[in-house]
């Protein structure tokens, strides 16, 4: 029996905030630190040693399942430099297994010609190769991975991430890897990087950067060429979705024409190339709060384009009808209001109410609030998306700052509510500042006398690698992780009876 009781307790810990908690498994929480991360810092963490502790992770778990999550990564998530670290490490750590596994891995995290190099860059860093043959020993499964990637970009793409001043240069990674070309157009643009003659693309980048070097005789010739400039490229079809996103402020300040905005607001809106775009719920956030302080004509309409981008980006997102009574908790402690990157101003705590409030637009009968010291519930119509992000973001300060999210299961029970599911978007470092309770007694409580079929679920925007609730030993309880609208595909398959790790299994490399 005393046996038992130790084998029992053996994955408890504590958390960042001193708190009980429990161990993740090693697979979980590689995915959770993976897809919650940008390798910039975090509140509790540094990005070094949160590479460090990917690596330690990658060590203790499967290889097949590392190339998956790499894949996953990129593919459902839509980062990009986890998956190119996940590879590296992979095929440091491994140097002769499984040849197809890793190079298949390369190829599929490879979406951008620009991956290449990155790739390369990384893998001379971990290295540490120095002197003239920084490269040199390129891993065979790397080298394989990378030439069967270069066959997948036409001459724009490798002329329009052809980083010349970078370190390594596209000419050196075809020099590495000699990829076969599979046919004689695709030898000739090999040639053209081979001998640095790729011709320089037609981006808005470059145009814009060749405007900025005119000298004009005044402010209003040089606006008038800006505003020339930008219609010309709207025209061109060639400003990407993403571009418009980050240079909506520039266009609707350069003057373009009215009919000229029309076909920007269109774009946004529209859900082809919102589903082709792939971008990031925040990346809406962000370009609408840039929005929110011009005041011009065109503002609303910019606002109203980016409510529809976003409802059509979650079209085909499972929601719940109203015989699903659904609870959606967003913490805002002061651990969630850090930046996600250096340059970002988007804060953990802003993803959260953005998966919270994309969750809420798709569920009919559901109520959503935010936990710090308490736990308020926030009335939202469901129709808007940004808007109610921003009314929440309003409201910042109004429940203070700390982690007590087991308020939502105790006002629950106090209550006697039964609810379906409740949803709680969090860095998991819950820690009871009152001395009251426990999320996870909380939980058992709720789940034995009210609600005995209801189902908790943890999205971790941090991946600090604890949960303050034991998934094996409280029935009903999961976790997902991540800042994608995708992570909702997961919810979706645990209802289906999987967890977040067998979702990743289930990928055919």
């Amino acid at each position: 029996m005393l046996f038992n009781v130790k084998a029992k307790n053996k994955n408890r810990t504590a958390n960042h905030e001193g708190a009980e908690a429990w161990k993740m498994t090693p697979e979980l929480e590689l995915y959770s630190a993976v897809v919650t991360s940008t390798l910039s810092d975090k509140y509790y963490e540094k990005g070094g040693a949160r590479v460090e502790r990917i690596r330690e992770l990658i060590g203790r778990v499967d290889p097949e399942f590392v190339a998956k999550l790499a894949v996953y990564t990129r593919e459902n998530m839509y980062l990009r430099s986890m998956p190119l670290v996940l590879t590296v490490e992979l095929a440091r750590l491994y140097q002769g297994y499984g040849l197809n596994l890793i190079s298949k891995m390369v190829t599929r995290v490879i979406q951008r010609a620009d991956e290449i190099t990155e790739l390369l860059a990384y893998y001379q860093l971990v290295n540490e190769r120095k002197g003239s043959k920084k490269l040199n020993r390129l891993s065979k499964q790397v080298q394989k991975g990378l030439a069967d990637a270069f066959n997948k970009f036409d001459a724009y793409q490798f002329a329009k991430y052809n980083r010349t001043s970078s370190e390594v240069k596209l000419r050196d990674a075809l020099f590495l890897t000699h990829p076969k070309a599979i046919d004689a157009a695709q030898q000739a643009i090999f040639d053209q990087i081979a001998k640095n003659e790729l011709a320089v693309p037609y981006t808005w980048e470059t145009k814009l950067s060749a405007l900025g070097q005119v000298v004009f005789k005044d402010e209003i010739q040089k606006k008038a060429a800006f505003r020339q400039k930008w219609e010309e490229l709207i025209d061109s079809g060639k400003l990407g979705y993403m571009a418009l996103l980050r240079n909506l402020r520039n266009i609707i300040e350069a003057g373009v024409s009215t009919k000229h905005f029309e076909m920007v607001c269109a774009t946004l809106a529209n859900s082809a190339q919102v589903a082709k775009a792939k971008q990031l719920p925040f990346r809406f956030l962000a370009a609408y709060r840039e929005l929110l302080t011009i005041k011009d004509q065109y503002t609303n309409a910019a606002l109203a384009a980016l409510e529809d981008a976003v409802k059509a980006s979650v079209v085909n997102m499972r929601g719940f009808g109203m015989d699903t009574k659904v609870v959606i908790a967003c913490d805002v402690s002061g651990s969630m209001q850090k930046s996600i990157s250096p340059k970002s101003k988007i804060l953990n705590y802003d993803i959260g109410l953005m998966l919270g409030m994309l969750l809420q637009s798709k569920c009919r009968n559901v109520q959503a609030g935010m936990f710090g010291d308490t736990w308020k519930i926030v009335n939202m119509p469901t129709q808007n998306i940004l808007s109610n992000v921003q009314e929440f973001y309003r409201r910042e300060g109004s429940v203070g700052y700390a982690t007590n999210g087991h308020l939502v299961i105790t006002d629950l029970y106090q209550r006697r509510e039964v609810v379906d599911k409740v949803m709680m978007f969090t860095d998991a470092q819950m820690w009871d500042t009152r001395g009251e309770g426990h999320i996870a007694t909380e939980w058992r409580r709720y789940h034995k006398d009210i609600a005995p079929n209801a189902k908790l679920y943890l999205f971790d925007l941090a991946g600090l690698g604890t949960t303050p609730i034991d998934f094996k030993q409280n029935e009903g309880v999961y976790l997902i992780a991540g800042w994608s609208d995708k992570i909702f595909d997961v919810l979706a398959a645990l209802d289906q009876g999987q967890q977040a790790v067998e979702v990743i299994n289930n990928i055919e490399l």
